[in-house]
Order: structure tokens, then sequence, then C-alpha cells
């Protein structure tokens, strides 16, 4: 079996964020999903985004629950294939009620991200990388050459 991740993230309205996900190219999992209570969102196939409510959430923890409009606790990462890729998430994630450039562009050269929260504050940074151009810029310059 192939190792898999699922982010767990408390949510206000599960329908609500289904639906902004899926407008971000997610695919709900109807197998790991509950109306109203939980909604598997496949990003990859080794890679779900679980959208629990915050009622449901709260019977994994202990913890109070963060309010991911006032503190962050993580920055989601998610791999795109172009620069214009990038763009395209980051605009449809303020189109569909999440909120664009939480913090500035970031283009090094070989690699280039936006950052968005969705309607729940949770913070994702889609981002392109050309890994043969990052590999060269960390390799360690030879003075003598």
């Amino acid at each position: 079996m192939n190792r898999t991740i699922f982010v767990n993230l408390p949510v206000a309205d599960v329908e609500k964020s289904t639906a902004f996900y899926r407008a971000l190219g997610f695919e709900r999992d109807p197998r790991f999903s509950a109306e109203g209570k939980a909604a598997a969102m496949v990003w990859s196939d080794t890679i779900s985004f679980m959208l629990l409510s915050r009622d449901f959430f709260a019977t994994f923890t202990p913890r109070p629950i963060a309010d991911a409009n006032a503190t962050t606790q993580v920055l989601l990462c998610l791999s795109l294939d172009s620069r214009e890729a990038v763009d395209g998430m980051t605009e449809t994630a303020a189109a569909q009620g999440g909120t664009a450039d939480v913090r500035d562009a970031q283009d090094m050269g070989f690699m280039y991200s936006r950052a968005f929260a969705d309607p729940d504050g949770h913070i994702f940074e889609p981002m392109f990388m050309d890994a043969a151009a990052a590999q060269a810029a960390m390799q360690p310059q030879n003075a003598d050459a």
C-alpha cells in the first residue's frame, strides 16, 4: 500500500468548503464523506484533505481548535505545473470566497509561489518550481572555476 497523507481541517460549513475545494480542482471521495460532517477532497493519489465540521473535528483532539483566521499552525504548499496555474488557482480561490495574496508573491526565478486563505482561514501556497534550475541554484559556487 502506498503511504498516504490525510490533512484534517476544521471548517464552519462542510458543503461550502467542499464547493470551494472542488472549484480549485480537488475531487470529492464519497467513500470517506458524510453530509454536514466530513468531506474527503482528493489532491493526488496519496494526498487528501479531510474537511471536518468543527464539532466532528473536536472529537479527534482534546486541545482547543485554533481559529485559522487568527493564528497560523501550518502552511500547506501545493505544487502545480506552471506559473500560470499558480495564478489561476489563487484567482479561483478569491472568486470562490477565499482571500488571495495573504502575503506577497515570491519569485525566485526557479520557484514562484503565491498564497491564499480558504473561507476558514487555512493558508495554502500554490507553487511552481523548475527542479533543474532549483538544483543548479542550490549548488555551491566554485570560486576557483
